[in-house]
């Protein structure tokens, strides 16, 4: 029986991992339909080599780093228990890959490859996981006294704050120093156009995401006796939830409804496990509100050029999302209690701060020292011909 639970086990969060895995190829199409025609080839390329360094170095350094734990042991050692610490590992690997992932919507079109892929090391070797320890592994007595503090440890189920607002927050800084692609904002501060290459794409990209996302929420639960369905309903409400609030208040915009369920998705990852659907589907719609709304005042406003809105659509989403665990989860709105809001507070604020102050030192460095953006050249060309050397859609055949 004990080898038949952890066998069940293993297929279990490989079943998550392979889902979540997928979802990558979601990042990668919302990014490509996003994005102008001659920089689509660079949008996939960048997905999966990215996930490729984040799955060396959370290999080597960054597992160990968040769970104190190695694997520099012969692979006979490595394979018992059917292998579920590997694959628990390859599960949480899918989970610090998502974090470039999201970083590259935000400095897409006009970030230089190699630098990118060295503050992929740098986040995914020790950035990341130093607060993944910190929140799911109890690292440096923090959950203690959070929990002295305020009656209860920091929640977050799935990742809204450890794993999408520390995206997204990380992405600020990068796209504070790289600047507005050029030719983004006139010289009067009127807003020139820049309109996605392919809804279908984009489309196609987040309903990637969203099949994938019950695979990122339900099997956060890591074992089969931990299942819940409730995960599975409150995922499927928040989604919802924000899909109508983008499609109301972006005024039918299809980028807006397709960024929708990813807001809701966001939010909800980090009180699935406590809510009720009902608040769940309040969480989606405010968090698909607060992307139309900060996106719309990030570009038009404040001359922030977020090009896929990463920073409203993952930090400010997954912000919202760790503070509305603490206020849907309570007992008294239908939740199942043992979460407090001043203990959710705290660790917002703690992530935030942590992603903005790693940001800033990470991708400042690389600035003083390799450079982020490509120069004007390049940028005009395009990246796919100015680091990859062929076009997504080459304009004519050759004749011999």
């Amino acid at each position: 029986m004990d080898a038949l639970t952890q066998g069940t086990n293993a297929l279990f969060i490989l079943l998550g991992a392979i889902m979540v895995l997928a979802m990558h190829a979601g990042f990668a199409f919302l990014e490509l339909g996003t994005v102008r025609k001659k920089n689509q080839v660079n949008a996939l390329v960048k997905i999966l080599v990215d996930f490729s360094v984040s799955t060396v170095v959370y290999f080597l350094v960054g597992y160990g780093v968040a769970y104190g734990t190695h694997f520099f042991v012969g692979a006979e050692q490595l394979a018992r228990q059917n292998g579920y610490e590997l694959v628990k590992f390859f599960f949480l690997l899918t989970f610090a890959g998502a974090i470039p992932a999201i970083i590259s919507g935000g400095i897409a079109e006009r970030a230089k490859f190699w630098p990118q892929l060295i503050a992929t090391a740098a986040i995914v070797g020790f950035v990341y996981p130093l607060f993944e320890g910190i929140a799911w592994n109890k690292h440096f007595g923090i959950q203690d006294w959070i929990a002295r503090l305020c009656g209860n440890e920091f929640h977050d189920f799935a990742g809204s704050v450890v794993v999408h607002a520390m995206g997204g927050w990380l992405a600020l800084p990068a796209v504070l120093l790289l600047g507005a692609r050029r030719n983004r904002y006139r010289g009067d501060g009127s807003l020139s156009a820049h309109p996605p290459s392919s809804i279908p794409f984009l489309a196609l990209g987040a309903w990637v995401l969203c099949v994938g996302w019950f695979g990122f929420n339900v099997m956060s639960a890591q074992t089969i006796d931990k299942i819940s369905g409730l995960v599975a309903v409150n995922s499927l409400m928040a989604m919802v939830g924000g899909t109508l609030s983008a499609l109301v208040l972006g005024r039918n915009d299809p980028g807006f409804v397709h960024n929708g369920p990813l807001a809701g998705l966001v939010a909800v990852c980090a009180g699935s496990d406590l809510m009720h659907p009902l608040g769940a589907l309040v969480t989606g719609a405010v968090a698909g509100g607060i992307f139309v709304w900060m996106f719309t005042l990030t570009q038009n406003k404040w001359r922030v050029d977020d090009v896929l809105g990463v920073w409203p659509l993952h930090g400010l989403c997954g912000a919202w999302g760790g503070i509305a665990a603490g206020i849907f989860g309570q007992h008294a709105l239908g939740g199942l209690g043992g979460v407090s809001f001043g203990a959710q507070l705290i660790g917002v604020v703690l992530g935030v701060l942590w992603a903005l102050v790693a940001g800033t030192a990470v991708y400042g460095t690389l600035k003083a020292t390799l450079g982020l953006r490509l120069s004007h050249e390049e940028e005009y060309t395009g990246a796919d011909l100015s680091i990859h050397h062929i076009t997504a859609t080459p304009e004519r055949e050759p004749t011999w």
